[in-house]
């Protein structure tokens, strides 16, 4: 059964200086670390589902983004949540987590 988790997260300090596509990449890496059952696409070349509602802009600091991510099975928010801040760098944070439909 398959899921979506809609995620506010913060991005401050150094980290305000990757860019969008590496802090993309960064969270594909955290969650395959993490082992989270995120869902990979169909295609020539697929990849963890993941989608970053907005861009920053290189060098913007935020408390409050959203990014949502494509699960194949039902991971609790406050599990999700908590095991990707184990594998974030310093200065990028989960803040909170909720199920969509």
């Amino acid at each position: 059964m398959s899921c979506k988790l809609k995620t506010n997260f913060s991005k401050t300090g150094d980290m305000r200086f990757i860019s969008h596509l590496d802090l993309v990449r960064m969270f594909q890496r955290a969650s395959r670390r993490a082992g989270l059952p995120v869902t990979v696409t169909q295609g020539f070349s697929p990849h963890l589902k993941i989608s970053i509602q907005k861009a920053l802009k290189l060098g913007v600091e935020s408390s409050s983004e959203e990014a949502t991510f494509y699960l194949d099975r039902q991971v609790s928010p406050e599990d999700f949540a908590r095991s990707m801040n184990a594998e974030l760098p310093d200065g990028v944070k989960v803040l909170s987590a909720e199920h969509i439909s």
